[in-house]
């Protein structure tokens, strides 16, 4: 078997044609902290209020809304309107209203819900069962005020 060479004839290093000047970022802990999305794995009780991460609170930093709106990805523009509660040590959770959403959207043991902030006190919410895939529905409801009916009208998950 014959071995060849090859000959090099760049400068050796990296393989952009810069000037040699780096554009890199800022180091991460320079950059501003913003916490757009997150999620929670429901380990306990999934009827029960629940702790959003202590980033996310320190995040909403004095904003601390008494009400947040849910509204389920893919399921119409219903929001589901939570009470939030603050424990004076920096962990904030959805109370009341809570269990009707979890009810609606199948929230179980092992569930993995994934949030993500639009602000205005709005999150969009995605549930994944447990095995990891994410659950699709759908709604007829039009109604987008869940406060004037007591009635849990869950989301269609189609077969």
């Amino acid at each position: 078997m014959a071995s060849t060479s090859r000959t090099r004839t760049g400068r050796g290093r990296g393989r952009g044609r810069g000037s040699g000047s780096s554009s890199l970022p800022p180091p991460p802990s320079t950059l501003p902290l913003i916490i757009e999305e997150f999620f929670i794995v429901v380990y306990e009780d999934p009827l029960v209020k629940k702790e959003l991460p202590k980033k996310f609170a320190d995040y909403l930093d004095g904003k601390e809304p008494a009400k947040v709106y849910l509204r389920a990805a893919d399921c119409g523009p219903r929001l589901w309107t939570m009470e939030v509660l603050f424990d004076g040590q920096g962990r904030m959770y959805l109370d009341k209203g809570w269990e009707k959403f979890a009810i609606a959207h199948g929230v179980d043991f092992g569930c993995f819900v994934h949030f993500k902030y639009e602000g205005d006190d709005v999150l969009t919410v995605k549930v994944f069962d447990g095995t990891m895939c994410r659950r699709y529905y759908y709604s007829d409801d039009e109604d987008t005020d869940d406060e004037s009916d007591d009635d849990v009208k869950p989301c269609i998950h189609p077969l």
